[in-house]
């Protein structure tokens, strides 16, 4: 889980409906969605009060716990930037640009052959600092960026300057700009990277190697995002969903599967 924000965390819920114990990580804030802990000494005692005016009687606990909307999930709380599998990184940041103060956030880098992949969520610590933090951990170059770049809000200015400061000065050889991005950076990005930019929207399959590309276009005819194999297995699960009164029910579903 990249952060806190309800746009990043609505797909909990079937998440865990379908692998009730997958290891989530996550980023540990205070009294966060995703659980806390904090040690029973973080607030300031009155021993002169009565021992019903106090807190747990005036016998904290050494450690507090506080819950989530998910109490059975099985989070592992992130709090700094960590190797959680060999070549697989977490990135921690806390980020204030354009949102409630001190989110934090994690990215995941991945060491490939080819450089550092860059998944990010939102880039809520701006995608420059995000860079920054993934080359400085894995001293490596960054190959990929793909995710949200959280530009929605920028001016076109900074668009420009900094669309060109990930392609000079950061050297990042793809982009593949999605979600909160907006769609100035889009056009910005597209002229910055050229045929380095990549387009990836939902349900696209990015293909890694010397030349990032995408499944649809990998000697196929066919470049839109999805493929006819992949638009099939969505309208397989749209229809066996609870859109499926409007979709004919079986017979439909009969003829999309032909």
């Amino acid at each position: 889980m990249s952060h806190r924000h309800g746009d990043h965390t609505s797909g909990l819920n079937y998440l865990l409906k379908v692998n009730p114990g997958v290891k989530i990580y996550a980023p540990q804030e205070n009294f966060g969605v995703f659980g806390a802990a904090l040690p029973g000494t973080f607030y300031r005692r009155n021993e002169s009060l009565p021992t019903d005016m106090r807190y747990f009687d005036g016998r904290p606990p050494d450690s507090l716990r506080f819950g989530s909307p998910w109490p059975e999930a099985n989070f592992t709380w992130i709090t700094k930037t960590t190797e959680v599998a060999p070549g697989l990184h977490l990135i921690l940041l806390n980020g204030t640009w354009g949102v409630d103060l001190e989110v934090k956030e994690i990215s995941l880098a991945i060491d490939t052959p080819d450089g550092i992949v860059l998944v990010v969520g939102c880039s809520h610590a701006t995608i420059e600092k995000t860079v920054e933090a993934a080359r400085s951990t894995l001293d490596k170059p960054v190959h990929l960026v793909l995710g949200g770049t959280h530009l929605l809000p920028a001016k076109d200015d900074q668009i420009s300057s900094i669309a060109a400061s990930l392609r000079d000065n950061w050297n990042v050889r793809y982009i593949a700009p999605v979600h909160c991005t907006g769609e100035p950076a889009f056009a910005s990005l597209k002229q910055t990277f050229g045929d380095r930019y990549i387009y990836a929207g939902l349900g696209t399959s990015v293909l890694l190697g010397p030349k990032i590309t995408v499944k649809a276009e990998a000697g196929q005819s066919n470049r839109t995002a999805m493929d006819e194999e992949d638009l099939r297995s969505y309208r397989d699960a749209v229809m066996r969903g609870p859109l499926r009164p409007f979709f004919g029910g079986d017979k439909r579903l009969a003829r999309v599967q032909q």
